[in-house]
């Protein structure tokens, strides 16, 4: 592929469904169906998750944003760090507890996005302070941003030249565009995790459920 140089025209600044992941990238496939008799449902590897993938990418760039761009001692390096590290660990975190709590999944997967929203924040307040433009959702800049958000698996690697050559404003408008992709991935996963927990219940429903029919199929004396 081409590359761009995302350097910046003029433009408005974006809301919360700006630079979002196209709809063909799913991060969470709702479950097949499962055996009724089943009590713990097979789950997948997080690291196939896209959005586990994006947010893992936007805490590397964040990583070596702050260190570089930010004042030595300022208190937002450890707090975007730190927010950029909640926003993955727990959706790692919420992915493997689904196995036996649905509950703990989705909430565990709402902390994350929680997380990726205060840092979205930082880095908008961090273009704003400073009089830098943010990118708008239709710019060139975050269309192309948007064209490199397709390629899979999402590694650093994909952004790793324009995060070590382009200035401070460039790499905080491509961190806000991912961090809308993930969000976006998020709140479609948890739609996914809502809707089967509806439909599966919990890990105490599975288990009643899987023992009744146990009994009910055992050969009768």
């Amino acid at each position: 592929m081409k590359k761009a140089n995302p350097n910046g025209n003029d433009g408005k600044h974006g809301n919360d469904e700006n630079h979002n992941s196209h709809a063909s990238h799913k991060s969470h496939q709702p479950a097949p169906p499962t055996d009724p008799n089943r009590v713990l449902p097979p789950r997948g590897d997080y690291q196939t998750l896209l959005s586990f993938q994006k947010a893992e990418v936007v805490y590397d760039i964040t990583f070596r944003f702050a260190h570089k761009n930010l004042s030595r001692g300022d208190r937002t390096v450890d707090q975007m760090i730190q927010s950029a590290r909640s926003g993955k660990q727990n959706i790692l975190e919420g992915s493997k507890a689904g196995t036996t709590s649905k509950e703990t999944e989705i909430k565990l997967t709402n902390v994350g996005r929680a997380s990726l929203e205060e840092l979205l924040a930082d880095y908008r307040d961090y273009l704003r302070v400073r009089d830098l433009r943010q990118w708008d959702k239709d710019s060139k800049e975050a269309l192309f941003v948007r064209e490199l958000g397709r390629q899979t698996p999402q590694t650093f690697e994909v952004y790793r030249e324009f995060v070590e050559t382009r200035p401070a404003e460039v790499i905080a408008n491509i961190a806000i565009c991912l961090i809308h992709q993930a969000n976006y991935l998020l709140d479609q996963q948890l739609k996914t995790l809502e809707k089967e927990f509806l439909e599966q219940g919990g890990l105490r429903e599975r288990m009643t459920r899987a023992r009744r029919n146990y009994r009910n199929q055992r050969p009768k004396d």
